[in-house]
């Protein structure tokens, strides 16, 4: 899967945010749950916290630099809602997307060659 569609509705969110399984690291959050749609979903958050709208945008800029790099990889059947911490903006995206491989490889949402895809 070398394509992914992105979340932009609030209900989108609300339900990942509510419903779905998160995993925390010090440089970001995921929220992930299965979708029915048979393609990945992507929304990319940062809060005031992280900073101006400079820090924000280079921010999701580099997370999604970073999920572009993974997608290939992850299964094409989950939303997906990726929150900055304050520390992304320091983080480069290959070491963003090494923190992602690593927790989808933990929560079993990669492509493996027993799958078959």
């Amino acid at each position: 899967m070398s394509d992914f569609v992105t979340l932009k509705t609030n209900p989108d969110f609300r339900r990942l945010y509510n419903r779905g399984i998160s995993i925390t690291d010090p440089a970001l959050v995921i929220y992930y749950s299965k979708n029915r749609a048979g393609i990945c979903r992507i929304g990319i958050t940062t809060g005031k916290k992280i900073g101006n709208a400079v820090e924000r945008n280079r921010s999701r800029r580099v997370l999604k630099e970073a999920f572009r790099s993974v997608c290939p990889q992850v299964k094409p059947q989950y939303d997906i809602v990726i929150v900055a911490r304050s520390k992304t903006k320091y983080i480069k995206s290959t070491r963003l997307a090494e923190i992602m491989l690593r927790i989808f490889e933990e929560q079993g949402m990669l492509i493996s060659e027993s799958d078959g895809q």
